[in-house]
């Protein structure tokens, strides 16, 4: 085994994280012989700390304008931001793409502190792909040190490994979920490779699909249970656990089961499944479930309680996501959290230097967010279901409670204070209205909506220049929270066994579970019609999903996925412009979006990544 000389870096002021300095009496910067570094827990754990930093925050890392929502959930008037790329088909310019999550920024100002995990600032830490090339290769060295570990005790060797092996098949899975199937990377590369491409994704997902169950063999079901957690008890609750593994082992499988990974790129159906996979990412998920059965973690039960999970933490708690939170990158300092929480706002309002606004576009809003009976709006209007709410010249109201709780629309009071001007007491999103982008400016509403899932409002006053409570709170996008979880135990069931049949693992069904978080959100069930007919239930499950997990950048990974993005209703960003007395309605495109089966659908790898040796193909079209 070759000895490697490592630096060892401490982590600081990382919002909702905690710092290797528990663990490292040294200091900063340190470089320690490989064999030192494993001696003992202590500084073995300060290794493995880095990897929590090189974990992306997709809403904070994209520099300062939270460019983040890559789907058609979303839409600003900036032309170097990633979503425009995007939008343009032009994902060879995503490489360079300073302001993007995927991409490390480069700015001469930072020198070569840009792009470091020794950063509060999550924007200047390494970006998706450098990120998760660094952290595969600590995870290797962690586990071709492991006959170093002579000073630890077997619980203490245990938890080491456990997060090495989580670690290198989550960055792998960070890789895979934006360029494809890529190589497993299962040792420490030195001098002269080759790393043939894998044939079809699943190879690559049962690869770390086996570092998976290492990984919940040997982590801990809670930190400040275990002898070695009681050093940091109390600042555990970011770290890896048993019910992060599963959740993780379970969406590699749903993922690499999806019809675009099952397709390989050729003859696709958005219904067809690897039935198999799916099987085995159902019992993943009901790991994570039966953990919730014995208290470990429990949905939020109401949309007010649900606020917690996304902006009601208190800054003090330093921990997001209440009792959902599963696992998360470390976030910023808390000027980028702020101006993540602003993002979908109109600065003239919050007045967050740095935030632009991400309007929600009207086609995902309109194709998701339905009626307050349950209903799509397209299923609503065809009268089949019974009666109908929607009102085209109304389309504000009877809609689900959950459209109220996180979109805003003309006439949404932001606040009563006498120190706020009038032309913001109340949201003027009609087309010419304050609020409301004119076509040139950035910062009002491109579309007709702006969108409040994470920004604080208490008592009905949103937060704002003349009401500034947004100090008080702490809002923070989450890898995985527990209504995801059950969002896609559902969708994997369903696949695997149908609607209504529960698996030996968890005896809860795909409907009960969409169920559960519809009867949280005060809608009626799913429709007995619209369960029994697979199709339809499969899309109905969709929909709850872009409902429940809109805006927590999912999206553009999802309609990929689901062989979706191409066509011409996920293509079609739309406007809805009517005058201030709402006499009318009508929608108007923004952008057609660039995407073609299959070139668009993944990233391109960089030339010279792919010229090195035939091995290594291109991706299709690029």
């Amino acid at each position: 085994m070759k000895n490697y000389t490592i630096k060892l870096l401490l982590f600081f002021g990382l919002i909702v994280s905690f710092s290797c300095e528990d663990y490292l009496d040294i200091a900063p910067e340190s470089e320690l012989d490989q064999t030192d570094v494993f001696s003992n827990f202590d500084s073995a754990q300060g290794f493995v700390e880095e990897m929590y930093a090189l974990v992306v925050d997709y809403g904070t890392s994209g520099h300062t304008f939270q460019d983040y929502l890559y789907g058609d959930d979303a839409h600003g008037n900036r032309t170097w931001k990633a979503s425009y790329l995007i939008d343009n088909g032009n994902l060879n310019g995503l490489r360079t793409a300073n302001y993007s999550y995927l991409t490390s920024w480069k700015n001469a100002t930072y020198g070569t502190n840009n792009a470091s995990t020794n950063q509060s600032n999550a924007s200047r830490r390494p970006g998706l792909w450098d990120g998760s090339l660094k952290g595969i290769r600590n995870a290797n060295i962690v586990i071709e040190s492991q006959d170093l570990m002579i000073g630890l005790s077997q619980a203490e060797k245990d938890v080491i490994l456990g997060q090495a092996y989580f670690f290198r098949a989550f960055f792998h899975n960070e890789i895979m979920k934006f360029w494809g199937r890529f190589p497993y990377i299962d040792k420490v590369l030195v001098g002269d490779f080759a790393l043939p491409r894998p044939a079809t994704y699943k190879e690559s997902a049962l690869a770390a699909n086996e570092d998976y169950k290492k990984a919940i063999e040997l982590l801990p079901v809670d930190w400040d249970n275990m002898p070695y957690g009681q050093k940091t008890l109390g600042d555990n609750k970011l770290r890896l656990t048993k019910g992060a593994a599963y959740a993780f082992q379970g969406k590699n499988l749903l993922l690499a089961a999806s019809p675009l990974m099952y397709g390989n790129n050729g003859a696709m159906n958005t219904y067809q499944y690897d039935v198999e996979l799916a099987n085995m990412a159902v019992d993943a998920f009901a790991g994570v479930l039966n953990l919730t059965d014995q208290g470990r973690y429990r949905l939020a039960s109401n949309l007010d309680e649900y606020k917690e999970v996304f902006w009601k933490t208190p800054t003090a708690n330093v921990y997001p996501g209440s009792t959902e939170l599963i696992f998360c990158a470390p976030g910023g300092d808390a000027t980028t959290a702020q101006r993540f929480m602003t993002s979908g706002m109109d600065r003239d309002i919050h007045g967050q230097s740095g935030s632009e606004i991400s309007s929600p576009t009207h086609n995902f809003i309109n194709n998701n967010f339905g009626m307050a009976n349950g209903l799509s709006i397209e299923d609503d209007m065809s009268g089949v279901y019974g009666p109908t709410l929607y009102n085209p010249n109304k389309p504000f109201e009877n809609r689900d409670p959950r459209f109220y709780q996180w979109i805003v629309v003309d006439g949404d009071v932001f606040g009563t204070k006498a120190s706020i001007p009038a032309k913001h007491k109340k949201a003027q999103l009609f087309t010419g209205g304050e609020h409301r982008s004119n076509g040139s400016d950035n910062q009002p509403s491109t579309t007709g909506y702006m969108r409040k899932k994470f920004y604080p409002v208490v008592d009905g006053e949103f937060h704002s220049k003349w009401n500034r409570i947004i100090d008080k709170y702490m809002g923070a996008l989450l890898h995985m929270r527990l209504t995801d979880v059950y969002l896609m135990y559902a969708e994997a069931l369903h696949v695997a066994k149908g609607s209504t049949t529960a698996p030996a693992s968890y005896n809860l069904t795909a409907v009960d579970a969409i169920n559960l978080l519809r009867t949280r959100a005060g809608i009626p069930n799913v429709h007995p019609s619209i369960v029994s007919d697979n199709n339809k239930f499969m899309d109905e499950l969709r929909r709850e999903r872009s409902v429940e997990l809109s805006f927590e950048a999912h999206r553009w990974v999802d309609i990929r996925r689901w062989g979706l993005a191409h066509l011409d209703k996920y293509k079609r960003k739309l406007a809805l412009e009517f005058p201030q007395d709402h006499s009318s309605f009508t929608e108007r495109l923004l952008v057609e979006r660039v995407c073609e089966y299959p070139k668009h659908y993944w990233i391109p790898f960089e030339a010279k990544q792919t010229q090195i040796y035939e091995g290594f193909p291109q991706n299709p079209g690029w």
